[in-house]
């Protein structure tokens, strides 16, 4: 099981799930499509494994959270490391937490993080929404800033920054009158970085989970 899941997260990294094909799997291990069926009953399945193979590491990167002082730091911790995991593997956003019965890793995370919530003055109901929120917005986020770029960026006709100067540009055209909060924000747009971007909206998450638990 352990070959093949490590070889479908191979495959995966190199190309996307549309890459991942029995075919393709045996081809990397040398046998035949039949045998993947002795490990794994459905290309679903093996997605839902090899997810939660790579959050093994994610695991592993915050095991010791619950030796911080501060829950919320501990939160934070688990966060950014999640969020690091996904950026470096997109495909990894689409099978997080989807299939618990298959995903021990994904799990004890989710418990991970759920600890950490215990130690703030909140109510059960509370203590779900906000794991609920920290995680989707972890997941939505690093799954957004996983995506290609635009081609022209991959294949470096433009670079990024002027890729998003020309559309700050096209903002600025427009009417101001009608469109002023684009105007407010497009030199922040222009010159941002998605990383810190991410952080600052985790801050404001977590200020107002602080808030929620009286501080």
């Amino acid at each position: 099981m352990e070959a093949v899941v490590s070889e479908a997260v191979a495959l995966l990294d190199d190309a996307g799930e549309p890459a991942l094909t029995f075919r393709a799997l045996a081809a990397r291990l040398g046998g035949g499509v039949a045998s993947i069926y002795w490990y794994v009953a459905s290309k679903d399945e093996l997605l839902d494994r090899a997810a939660d193979h790579v959050l093994e590491g994610v695991l592993v990167a915050t095991e010791r959270v619950a030796e911080h002082e501060d829950p919320i730091d501990a939160i934070r911790a688990i966060a950014v490391a999640l969020f690091d995991a996904i950026v470096e593997r997109p495909w990894l956003s689409a099978y997080f937490l989807r299939d618990t019965g298959v995903q021990p890793n994904a799990l004890h995370l989710f418990e991970r993080l759920g600890q950490q919530l215990l130690r703030l003055d909140l109510s059960p109901r509370q203590r779900f929404d906000a794991a609920s929120s920290v995680i989707g917005f972890v997941v939505g986020i690093a799954a957004d800033l996983g995506q290609e770029p635009p081609a022209e960026v991959r294949d470096g006709s433009v670079t990024r920054e002027e890729y998003l100067a020309r559309h700050a540009d096209q903002w600025r055209a427009l009417d101001a009158e009608e469109f002023p909060f684009l105007h407010h924000i497009l030199d922040e747009f222009a010159r941002h970085d998605d990383a810190e971007q991410f952080r600052a909206g985790l801050e404001l998450l977590l200020a107002g989970l602080r808030e929620q638990a009286g501080g």
